[in-house]
């Protein structure tokens, strides 16, 4: 009886003192975190998405705090979460540009050429690496709506010609449909850009018209309109630079395969060009 009072009694002052040990060890070995993560995480949109470079919401808020990541770098939050997130910092923000998806290019069913029937799953990524689609042309889109599957936001639908369409409403440009295309026809480019060129093709004109009526045949018209510069040639394939690009639409006008195509509704954007 003696034995089994002195053992608890030994064991109770024991887990006492392990108790009071690890209390002291834990107030004098804690990490004091910054109040002001636990504020910028809650007027976060809390998707998780990574498109501001960082791991998570609560990966960016720390960022925020520590002043490695900068108060408007979450695009899906836009400016409105980049002014809350600058009031509690204390800073001044006009909020990033809004960025959307754009899918260059224009190669559906009733535009490419067809060269067989692939039969595999109907994944773009798979159909890339095995017999790459069913397609002539090996730059386009495959058209198996991997990028549609991606999109956390339902902001993408295939529509009737097989090719995704993107609901700019709808897309926060997380970058889930660029990452989940093998063929790099999808870009993130800020909202008011009205100008694209859909087409990725590297082959040389004669070998684009094989495989398709509306890709770039590389004729430079629209590089020679272009009053900022804004288009320039490489590997065969016209290229605009967004940065140049007022939507004048010079561009759309001369080319002669529709492959520029302009956006009704886009604003034109007044921008300092440096001779």
């Amino acid at each position: 009886m003696n034995t089994t009072i002195v053992s608890l009694v030994s064991m109770g002052t024991m887990g006492a003192l392990f108790a009071l040990g690890l209390a002291v060890a834990s107030k004098k070995f804690a990490v004091e975190t910054d109040p002001r993560v636990d504020e910028i995480e809650e007027v976060l949109p809390g998707v998780n998405c990574g498109a501001c470079g960082f791991a998570g919401c609560r990966s960016f808020a720390e960022g925020v705090a520590s002043g490695e990541a900068a108060v408007n770098g979450c695009p899906v939050g836009g400016a409105r979460v980049a002014k809350l997130v600058a009031e509690i910092i204390g800073v001044e923000s006009d909020g990033p540009k809004r960025r959307v998806a754009q899918v260059l290019c224009k190669g559906g069913l009733a535009e490419a050429k067809q060269r067989g029937t692939y039969d595999g799953p109907q994944d773009c990524r798979i159909a890339h690496v095995t017999q790459g689609g069913d397609k002539v042309c090996s730059y386009g889109c495959l058209g198996y709506g991997s990028c549609v599957a991606a999109c956390p936001f339902d902001a993408m639908y295939m529509d009737e010609n097989g090719l995704p369409v993107v609901i700019e409403e709808k897309c926060t440009a997380c970058g889930k449909c660029v990452e989940a295309c093998p063929r790099d026809i999808i870009m993130l480019v800020d909202e008011e850009q009205g100008v694209h060129i859909r087409c990725r093709s590297l082959l040389t004109g004669r070998f684009v018209r094989q495989a398709c009526s509306v890709g770039c045949i590389a004729c430079q018209r629209c590089v020679k309109v272009c009053p900022t510069g804004a288009i320039y040639m490489e590997d065969n394939l016209a290229h605009i630079n967004y940065d140049l690009c007022t939507n004048c639409q010079e561009c759309v006008a001369v080319c002669p395969m529709n492959t520029i195509v302009w956006q009704e509704g886009k604003p034109l954007i007044e921008k300092v060009v440096a001779n």
